[in-house]
């Protein structure tokens, strides 16, 4: 007895088919279930490649280094300008 492969295959495809509309369908639903916040409302979906607004920014260390030289010369400033004002008004 010989089998239809051809008959086969093609039954195996429409079954699959099927399964694969199935498998869309329930993506399309945890998608929109995701979209949603816990008050079920939308969320606003943020631009391809810009970062989410709750995602935190990271300093490079090169930043890091940067800001610490200029509060320590900010400060350094604003001490001479303290210990300036003192001996003027002790004058």
């Amino acid at each position: 007895m010989a089998i239809d492969l051809t008959k086969t295959l093609r039954k195996a495809l429409g079954e699959l088919q099927v399964e694969q509309e199935k498998i869309s369908r329930q993506i399309a639903m945890i998608q929109k279930v995701l979209a949603t916040d816990t008050r079920g409302r939308q969320r606003r979906r943020s631009r391809a490649g810009s970062p989410a607004k709750s995602a935190q920014r990271r300093m490079s260390a090169a930043a890091r280094k940067a800001v610490s030289r200029r509060m320590k010369a900010y400060w350094a400033k604003r001490k001479t300008q303290a210990t300036k004002g003192k001996v003027e008004a002790g004058k």
